[in-house]
């Protein structure tokens, strides 16, 4: 299933007084910050959210700075630190039309998380349940039947076809890789 909005970042404390928040990434581009205007805060995330009422906040942004691994972004209409702490530890979000576009052949996490998982020689494996992202390539994480994990390294070498409409991920196995 495709999801109508993708996780960009964790709002993880405020920045100053002003009402700025820092975000922890969770995007392969940082710099993809610079352009967006509009993002949602999923106040059904995080810890805090047992307290919130569920829905997503839209948030206009109006200023984007950089410090180390850390994004600070500001909002409009939230000028003071009282204003945007409530939102600490939750997600922030974009709606899918404001993504950045994906080259052939890439997919979404989300959109791979929930897929069938068969091999190329038609055998069900299970389900995609997770995707590690290691430093040299992501691993998909897939949950048997038997609630087994099998780990494919997630290159062509191993993933021969993402069929998102059908619903369906080929992976190709080889000795080893089931235990």
């Amino acid at each position: 299933m495709r999801e109508n909005y993708l996780r960009v970042g964790v709002l993880t404390s405020t920045h100053g007084i002003r009402g700025e928040m820092n975000v922890f990434p969770t995007t392969d581009d940082i710099k993809r910050f610079d352009t967006l205007s509009r993002v949602f805060v999923d106040t059904a995330s995080g810890k805090a959210a047992i307290k919130r009422d569920r829905g997503l906040v839209e948030m206009k942004v109006t200023g984007v700075k950089y410090f180390k691994n850390m994004v600070i972004l500001k909002f409009e209409g939230y000028d003071k630190i009282e204003d945007i702490e409530q939102y600490k530890g939750l997600d922030l979000l974009v709606a899918r039309e404001d993504a950045i576009p994906l080259a052939d052949g890439e997919h979404f996490i989300c959109d791979i998380i929930g897929l069938k998982v068969v091999t190329d020689e038609g055998e069900n494996l299970g389900v995609a349940y997770d995707m590690l992202e290691t430093g040299a390539n992501n691993v998909l994480v897939v949950k048997t039947e038997d609630e087994k994990e099998i780990l494919v390294p997630y290159v062509p070498q191993f993933i021969k076809n993402v069929d998102i409409d059908g619903e369906t991920l080929t992976v190709h196995l080889i000795d080893g890789m089931r235990e």
